[in-house]
């Protein structure tokens, strides 16, 4: 059987993450049996990480093994067809029979929504988190010493079992445009909520209410630093694989 690997995007508003679930619907799920239809037969499809229930993705990599005759290059137009509205493929490629869309991946990219203003915007519900307080750019170079190898176990919610809770964060990267502010993670790894929990950490380097980053990881303490913030704002963006057998997403 051939290795496909896809890329996608999809809204997570309507889904309990990406992991198949049991009694609520997922995107893992629903992608599944879009895939049966088109390809005639059962399958097993791995994602690139497992995403909250609300969390998007840009850039996601799934893959499946099949031994359709249709083309990997006409399989996103087949599968689009299948999908609800909120999920599409937006690429197909025969990958090495090795390649495992999570095992295989050596980084992956979060970036998180905020905005400001006094009000919420009901145009960006379920897209980006209403902030009201500007960042201070002390904040913003404060965030930065989070960036390296480092024991993460202070921004890390208890819920799965990890050998070791090291990661390196490549980047920590804060922008703003068209009155959206991204803030956009790159590591080896992000531990369970990791992501949500160092925007979190942002906004109280932003309120004062943590101010000094290395003693932080060190103390390892999750209820030192910043609180989860919500799902909604949190996109999966990119996802990165050596040996150029896959999608280069960024």
């Amino acid at each position: 059987m051939n290795n496909i690997a896809l890329l996608l995007s999809f809204d997570g508003t309507a889904y309990h993450g990406w992991q198949s679930q049991r009694n609520a619907v997922s995107v893992c799920d629903t992608l599944a049996k879009a895939i049966e239809r088109t390809v005639g037969h059962p399958v097993k499809v791995h994602g690139c990480g497992r995403t909250d229930a609300g969390v998007h993705a840009r850039s996601y990599v799934a893959n499946f093994r099949s031994d359709t005759r249709i083309p990997a290059s006409k399989l996103p137009f087949a599968l689009n067809t299948r999908l609800p509205g909120d999920i599409a493929v937006r690429a197909a490629a025969e990958v090495s029979q090795s390649f495992h869309a999570i095992q295989s991946a050596r980084a992956k990219e979060y970036t998180y929504c905020l905005y400001g203003g006094p009000h919420r915007q009901p145009l960006y519900q379920n897209r980006a988190l209403h902030y009201p307080f500007p960042l201070k750019p002390e904040a913003v170079t404060m965030m930065r010493a989070f960036v390296g190898e480092h024991d993460f176990a202070c921004v890390r919610s208890v819920g799965t079992d990890v050998k070791s809770t090291v990661r390196t964060l490549y980047e920590l990267e804060v922008t703003e445009q068209d009155g959206l502010t991204a803030v956009r993670m790159k590591a080896n790894g992000f531990l369970y909520n990791m992501a949500r929990a160092l925007v979190g950490t942002l906004l109280y380097c932003n309120e004062g209410k943590v101010t000094d980053i290395p003693a932080l990881l060190k103390s390892r303490e999750r209820t030192l630093a910043g609180p989860t913030v919500p799902p909604h704002g949190l996109y999966m963006t990119g996802v990165w694989y050596a040996g150029g057998d896959v999608f280069e997403t960024v």
